[in-house]
């Protein structure tokens, strides 16, 4: 009974791997290449983040006001200021551009890496979409969603498959460590093992992650997990109209909104005003340091008045909201510092040479039963 159920998971498995296989390598690739995204990006734009430090920060005001007259034709869509008297404000321009300005002279100091971020926003379509754009993101979101799940699959099947009947030392030997003078299908079967092994742990956390990130009925798992009421499913937001041909204008008041947002912030690492203002002007207040890397809080204020909306603390948050922030950042292995992403970044490799062996195992199954089923049309011939 047992040796049929391990043979069917066994069979279960393989399938999986094969139709799932070309996705998840790409997935794995991808995402080990976005593991130190942050990290590169920041050192090759250094020379643009980080200026010498003045007497005097400018305001709010006159940081965008000087991009505007700077640049007359663009359109922040938001300004971030931290905490680091020698870090450059920066003024997003849409959902790509970006300006880094020096906050004591306004001075632009760049925009930032285009090869870099050019490279990184190619690794994030594949991983996201498989390179799908536009209307076709949607089925692309959907493949690797699928094909995330499918890897959870193989993970836990794959532990599953590796487990010895018997667990001598004999038996998990060659299922820990990698042997030496082994070749063809000896080779890929102890090199799949191996990895598999000591890479499973981790990928069934990026993966689990994932699709916590992915799928509204994995977030409402959670939050059913951990005692919580589920929030009520958000509507789709309407298509964007004509894009407003209108000069950006500057708030005449920012720097009063801009006083009630520090007021709350206290001691936050940054402050980020999302750009136009309209009736309320929204800001984010990324209050993580050390290892609570995660705790944002939104503070929406009355763009008139000033007076405060909505104050959602981090800390008032609950756990499923908390865990939830808290597996975006794992996901990218950033919750554990520099330690955690280069076990994410060897996890995606493995990730990718587990594709490779299970494909190349499947390929001899597949080729040793092609031969044998034509050795018998053969035999049956004569």
């Amino acid at each position: 009974m047992m040796r049929a159920f391990r043979k069917a998971v066994f069979w279960l498995h393989l399938i999986a791997g094969v139709l799932g296989g070309i996705v998840i390598f790409i997935m794995c690739v991808t995402g080990a290449a976005l593991s130190f995204e942050k990290n590169i990006t920041e050192y090759v734009e250094r020379g643009q983040r980080f200026v010498s430090v003045g007497e005097r920060r400018l305001s709010a005001y006159e940081l965008l006001n000087g991009v505007v007259t700077a640049r007359p034709d663009s359109r922040p869509s938001s300004l971030l200021l931290t905490d680091d008297p020698a870090a450059a404000a920066v003024v997003a321009l849409g959902r790509e551009g970006r300006v880094f300005v020096d906050p004591y002279t306004g001075a632009i100091k760049g925009e930032g890496n285009a090869n870099v971020r050019k490279f990184f926003g190619l690794m994030t379509d594949l991983h996201r979409w498989i390179g799908l754009s536009g209307d076709g993101r949607a089925a692309g979101k959907a493949i690797t969603g699928a094909s995330n799940l499918m890897f959870l699959f193989l993970a836990i099947t794959g532990i599953y498959i590796w487990f010895p009947r018997k667990l001598t030392l004999r038996q998990l030997t060659p299922r820990l460590w990698f042997k030496s003078g082994l070749s063809g299908k000896a080779n890929d079967f102890n090199r799949h093992n191996v990895v598999g092994f000591w890479c499973s742990l981790v990928l069934m956390v990026l993966t689990v992650t994932a699709a916590v990130i992915s799928y509204q009925w994995a977030a409402n798992l959670l939050y059913t997990l951990t005692g919580n009421e589920a929030p009520a499913a958000q509507r789709s937001a309407p298509s964007p109209g004509p894009a407003d041909a209108s000069p950006f204008s500057v708030p005449a008041n920012i720097d009063l909104l801009w006083s009630s947002a520090e007021r709350h912030a206290n001691g936050a690492k940054s402050i980020s005003l999302r750009l136009p203002v309209t009736n309320d002007a929204v800001f984010t207040i990324d209050e993580g340091k050390s290892w609570n890397i995660f705790a944002r809080s939104t503070l929406t204020l009355d763009a008139g008045t000033g007076s405060t909306v909505k104050w959602d603390a981090y800390a008032d948050r609950n756990s499923a909201q908390k865990l939830r922030s808290w597996f975006r950042f794992t996901h990218t292995g950033e919750s554990f510092g520099i330690v955690g992403q280069i076990i994410g970044f060897i996890a995606c490799l493995g990730g990718a040479y587990l594709v490779y062996t299970g494909l190349s195992l499947a390929v001899r199954r597949f080729s040793r039963w092609l031969r044998g089923r034509t050795k018998k049309r053969h035999e049956a011939a004569a």
